[in-house]
Parts: C-alpha cells; sequence; structure tokens
C-alpha cells in the first residue's frame, strides 16, 4: 500500500513582486523621427527644391549636405529650427513654418504648363545663376506660390514641363510604379534604320555612377520608337526625325540610349505629357491649368496602373 504523498504548499507572491503587462515591451522596426524633425526630403520640397522623389535622388546622389556633412542614406531627419541645409553647396532656406505649413493651413494647389525654350535649367535654383523655369512664370505665381518642376529636362532639351505645389500628383506623374506616357520628338544625325530602332524597342542597361562613384546599371526601354521624317541632305548633312514614346525615364535617358545604337541627337522636344500637349503654347510661355487637365491626368496616371 502506497502512502499518499504531502500536497504541495504554494506561497502567493506580492503583488509588487509579480511583473506587469508594462514591464515588457515589443520591439519596433519603424524609425520615429526627434522631435521638431521632419524628413529631409520633405523639408526640400517644401522648400521648393524640386518634388519630394527628386529630392531623395538629390540626397541620394550625395548632394546635400546637413550642417556641413553629406547625407548619403534615407531616412535622414532635420530640424528646422536648428538645422543647416546646403544644396551643391547653397543653403537652402528651411524654416519651421515652410515645414509644417501643410499642417497649419490648407493650401491652394496651383499647376502650371510651361514650354520650356532650350538654355533654361528645370530647376528653382542655380549656384551658377543660370536662368530657370520660374524666371518663366509671372511674378505673381513665381512670388506667392512655392511651385517645383515635376521631373526635368536637361537644359538642350526643350518642350513641356509642368510645375505644381501638389506633391501627390506629383509622385503620381514622376513613379515608375504610374508609368505615365511622355512622348518626344527627337532629331537625330544620320539616317536610322530599322535594325537600330529594334535595339532600342528591346532595351538596353546604361550604367550611372552614384555619389561614390560605385557604378549602378539599370534597364531602360523606349515604349516606342518609330520614324517620322528621313533627310538627306549634303549641304547640313542627314537627318532623322523619331517619335519616343518613355514611361519610365532615367537621367538623359534618350540621348544616351540614342549614342549607345550610334545615333547623335541634335534637338529633343517633349510634345506631351500623358494627355497633355503644348497646343497654341509656344516655347517660353506658360498657362494654368484647369480642372479638367488635371482630372484628365489624374485619370491617366490611374490606367496606367490598372492596366
Amino acid at each position: 500500500m502506497k502512502t499518499p504523498r504531502p500536497a504541495k504548499s504554494f506561497t502567493k507572491r506580492p503583488a509588487q513582486e509579480r511583473p506587469t503587462r508594462s514591464t515588457f515591451v515589443r520591439p519596433t522596426s519603424r524609425i520615429s523621427p526627434p522631435a521638431g524633425g521632419v524628413r529631409l526630403q520633405k523639408a526640400l520640397a517644401d522648400a521648393g527644391i524640386a518634388a519630394r522623389r527628386d529630392c531623395e535622388q538629390l540626397i541620394l546622389s550625395g548632394r546635400i549636405r546637413v550642417n556641413g556633412k553629406a547625407v548619403t542614406a534615407l531616412p535622414c531627419f532635420v530640424n528646422p529650427a536648428s538645422d543647416s541645409v546646403d544644396l551643391d553647396g547653397v543653403q537652402v532656406e528651411i524654416t519651421a513654418s515652410t515645414a509644417k505649413v501643410a499642417a497649419t493651413a490648407p493650401k491652394k494647389l496651383t499647376y502650371v504648363l510651361v514650354n520650356k525654350p532650350k538654355g533654361v535649367i528645370s530647376t528653382t535654383n542655380d549656384e551658377l545663376g543660370r536662368r530657370n523655369v520660374l524666371s518663366l512664370l509671372p511674378p505673381a505665381l513665381r512670388n506667392e506660390e512655392r511651385l517645383y518642376p515635376v521631373g526635368r529636362l536637361d537644359g538642350d532639351s526643350t518642350g513641356l514641363l509642368m510645375l505644381t505645389n501638389d506633391g501627390d500628383l506629383a509622385h503620381q506623374l514622376t513613379h515608375p510604379k504610374f508609368g505615365l506616357a511622355k512622348e518626344y520628338r527627337v532629331t537625330t544625325s544620320g539616317l536610322a534604320s530599322e535594325e537600330q530602332l529594334q535595339k532600342l524597342r528591346s532595351g538596353m542597361y546604361l550604367i550611372t555612377p552614384d555619389a561614390s562613384g560605385t557604378k549602378n546599371a539599370k534597364r531602360a526601354n523606349m515604349e516606342s520608337v518609330k520614324i517620322i521624317k528621313r533627310f538627306v541632305d549634303r549641304s547640313r548633312g542627314d537627318r532623322t526625325i523619331l517619335s519616343v514614346t518613355l514611361r519610365e525615364g532615367q537621367n538623359r535617358e534618350i540621348r544616351r540610349m540614342l549614342a549607345k545604337v550610334g545615333l547623335k541627337v541634335r534637338e529633343l522636344e517633349r510634345v506631351a505629357i500623358g494627355p497633355l500637349r503644348a497646343g497654341d503654347l509656344k516655347p517660353g510661355q506658360c498657362k494654368l491649368l484647369g480642372k479638367t487637365d488635371v482630372e484628365r491626368l489624374r485619370a491617366a496616371t490611374l490606367d496606367t496602373v490598372r492596366n
């Protein structure tokens, strides 16, 4: 016959010794901004430097310095009240009021279409004092609205460029996810062949060095490319006029792609941004876009995502 084991006695732990739910902290990977801090790309966009996505590229390329130190990685937060920010050595005026303007009052959204002439650069400021796209706007828009260009055209290129203070639409017009079609008319030296056009349609890799000098390869291709007209001209030289459509653009992409197949660009003009065309808008002129034009742009980006 087995002897029964004595019952175990339990001592209740005092309440102050028990672990409470607040003792355990769940780790998180989200980076929270410091007090008074805003994301660097947002502060730059609010200061009118460029669209937020373009500001991110400026940062990653090493052109932005905060308190004298180059910033090449994101996220980065700045305090507009105490930090100093410069672009290519030129100080950017970032204040707490501009960084928080969206939180204080709803801003009036403005959309301007510009027909950029040759020799005008697609930035809002330039350390070399070159003429920029803001100089094409009426003084009322230039001084009262904080507008920035959506995308870019190099100084030697001409055609349509949009300026706005609507960050959401600017994001849709430039992000590869939406892939809004942009059409160009390009004049090249020589007589382009079908073999060269096929190489452009098939795509190729373009190598671009980053701020550290590391060469990065990214695939580029033309949505469409076709010959509008060929000219045989003994006095001025043979040339070809092409129609090119892109949905995602790299820096000087058309010029670099054409050079790789042996075609040199003589003239490059952007003739359409989605459904928008110049119409009677002459080089150097600009016009305000109405509600209908803006809705057509938004619809074009949404249609691209659906397809």
